[in-house]
């Protein structure tokens, strides 16, 4: 089953093709994804924005499509950066200002202030029709600086107690395995396959 992902981000490119490793899945970019009129993420939840995104870009092309909106929530934050963690320094900030940014609204707190979670919704569409909406999240902490060269937005600073390290330290196969994005995107796969099976009978 062949199913384009509506992002330029090449970090949830890799990701999700290295999830669908081993299914009926063949996940590849969206053709031609930025010249499309770009769909505005400007709804409160993840949620919304993933299924408003998933139903944005099926309209270009008449095989499956999916979306995520995932992001990073730190309670002692007001959930901060939550929906706007890709545009938390700005609306053209980079990775490693988003990381500045959280890392100096860190400052002094500790312990129990310092819990977040990355949260990911996945929503697949086709035709005008949404298909499936499937989310998860992971726990963690935010470290008092970035660890690790893998991974991607932050990764660096998400410390997962469960590896004790960073998801940017572990592997793609132990950050895949334990990741928001991984368990949204296989409760997705849940439904997607049979219902292809049914679909091709």
């Amino acid at each position: 089953m062949r199913v384009f992902l509506a992002s330029s981000n090449v970090g949830k490119l890799r990701e999700y093709r290295e999830l669908a490793a081993g299914t009926a899945l063949e996940i590849g970019p969206l053709p031609n994804f930025l010249q499309l009129r770009p769909f505005e993420e400007s709804a409160p939840t993840f949620a919304e924005n993933a299924a408003g995104k998933a139903l944005h870009y099926c309209r270009f092309t008449p095989e499956i499509v999916l979306s995520d909106d995932s992001g990073l929530a730190v309670p002692a934050l007001g959930g901060a950066p939550g929906v706007r963690s890709a545009r938390y320094a700005g609306p053209d900030a980079s990775e490693i200002e988003n990381v500045r940014k959280l890392l100096s609204a860190m400052e002094g707190k500790e312990a129990e202030d310092r819990r977040a979670r990355f949260v990911c919704v996945v929503a697949v569409a086709q035709r005008g029709r949404m298909l499936v909406v499937s989310s998860d999240c992971v726990e963690g902490s935010i470290a008092k600086e970035p660890r690790g060269r893998g991974g991607f937005g932050y990764d660096p600073v998400f410390f997962f107690p469960v590896t004790g390290c960073t998801f940017a330290q572990i592997s793609a196969e132990e950050k895949n395995r334990f990741s928001h994005r991984g368990k949204a995107f296989r409760k997705a796969v849940d439904f997607l396959i049979p219902l292809n099976l049914c679909a091709t009978k």
